[in-house]
């Protein structure tokens, strides 16, 4: 799949099958975010995969945005890891915990599964059920599965600004 092809075709999946995903899938989508860029290669991010029944119980609590999933990906970022910017102290390791989730998404669409990026999750809440992403601010929440038959993206999808609206040129 080309790439252009890739980011029209991806929408915001909000309804699973049931289906299983095999374990290589999430793999692979790991490793897209593992290998994604970061600035000055810094890499101040982590992916929790949240893989145990009780972990998938657990994520099901902390959102209603879970779309009858049954696999689920979590990127935080630990600010203190990241690049800064001399010029101003601009820390850049929220843009790539960003950039790292962005990979991941994408990744998920071109191997066949699908996703959205759901930011409405109680970050406290995965916190106190693991303390070892208490260091890390949670951006991503990420659903994981075979859209079922009757997914579609929602009206949201495709409303666009224009470009020229979005780009300026100098």
């Amino acid at each position: 799949m080309k790439f252009q092809e890739l980011i029209r075709k991806r929408y915001s999946c909000r309804n699973f099958s049931d289906k299983k995903v095999d374990k290589e899938l999430i793999e692979k989508i790991i490793e897209a975010g593992r290998i994604a860029p970061t600035a000055v290669n810094t890499q101040p991010f982590k992916i929790f995969w949240l893989n145990s029944e009780k972990a998938k119980d657990n994520v099901r609590q902390a959102s209603s945005c879970t779309f009858g999933a049954d696999n689920f990906l979590v990127v935080g970022y630990k600010e203190e890891e990241g690049w800064e910017r001399t010029f101003d102290q601009r820390n850049f390791a929220d843009i790539d915990a960003g950039i790292v989730a962005t990979h991941m998404m994408l990744a998920i669409e071109a191997i066949g599964l699908s996703t959205t990026w759901v930011g409405y999750f109680n970050a406290p809440m995965l916190q106190n059920f693991y303390p070892q992403m208490k260091a890390y601010h949670l951006i991503a929440l990420f659903p994981i599965g075979y859209a079922a038959e009757d997914a579609v993206p929602s009206e949201r999808h495709f409303k666009r600004k224009s470009r020229d609206e979005l780009v300026e040129v100098l």
